[in-house]
């Protein structure tokens, strides 16, 4: 049983909790009409991206704020990106807790287990050590869902056929649990924001078509810098396979409209995966 102190707290997000709560109010929305009290009833799955919250805080309070909607998950499965290349193609964090300034996050043996063997993943902290991706969202949960149990993932790009396989297999896992399944990613880097744009464009379409295939045509054919392709790629078939078909765009942003400088931005979206049956 490990336990991980936060490598991105004062930098990507507040360190002091009362700063923090108030960024992520700012972000998701206070009020009876952003949160329930009943259980989510089907598993859920969502995009979400991971930069620091000043630049991807709104986005990722869209996402947020539509997940709070409906209903406390049994425990969350986030897909990170492998930033530091420490690791395997899949890992899965070890048992243990996560520290966050709003609380610690508990990370189960149990339901960690059952990923790492539906993955075909190591289970191994050394990844996570340095790695911001799961992280970032974690004071979001921990604010929303006091004591949802998490399981963090860092994925590196992946063959269709692996994420096929391991994303089938995830499916499987979450399809008749009130699972909350995220990746976490940021979209295009560094680039004019007109272009930007247009490239994540091509890149949403068959994300929200749930065409893993054609999302990894997108990404080579208009060379699209997403830092999380292994994570989205295996969140797409996770979700067909679980059957969340309703896909939405809830958001999307680049930082040049907080920055303002727009020869360079990165993009972020927001992405919704229910059940056709679940969509208002």
């Amino acid at each position: 049983m490990g336990r991980r102190g936060p490598c991105a707290a004062g930098t990507f997000y507040p360190a002091d909790p009362r700063r923090l709560r108030e960024e992520i109010e700012a972000a998701v929305g206070r009020g009876p009409s952003t949160l329930t009290t009943q259980a989510l009833t089907n598993p859920v799955g969502a995009i979400l991206p991971h930069a620091g919250y000043r630049y991807s805080g709104a986005v990722a309070g869209a996402g947020y704020r539509a997940l709070a909607r409906l209903g406390q998950p049994e425990a969350a499965i986030i897909l990170g990106t492998n930033h530091t290349g420490l690791g395997g193609p899949i890992t899965v964090a070890e048992p243990g807790a996560w520290e966050t300034p709003l609380g610690e996050v508990p990370v189960p043996a149990h339901l960690s287990r059952e990923v790492a063997e539906a993955l075909g993943a190591d289970q191994n902290d050394v990844p996570f050590t340095d790695e911001h991706s799961v992280e970032v969202q974690l004071p979001f949960l921990r604010y929303l869902f006091p004591a949802l149990p998490v399981v963090p993932v860092v994925v590196h790009p992946l063959s269709v056929a692996r994420s096929k396989a391991a994303g089938a297999a995830l499916g499987r896992l979450i399809a008749h649990r009130p699972l909350l399944l995220i990746a976490s990613s940021d979209f295009t880097h560094y680039e004019p924001d007109p272009v930007a744009r247009e490239k994540d464009r091509r890149a949403l379409v068959p994300i929200l078509n749930l065409d893993v295939d054609g999302f990894y045509d997108a990404v080579l054919r208009y060379r699209i810098s997403i830092c999380g392709v292994g994570a989205i790629a295996l969140l797409l078939v996770a979700a067909r396979e679980a059957g969340l078909l309703g896909a939405a765009l809830l958001d999307y942003r680049t930082s040049g409209e907080v920055g303002g400088h727009l020869d360079q931005v990165v993009g972020y979206a927001a992405v919704l995966f229910q059940r056709v049956d679940d969509v208002a």
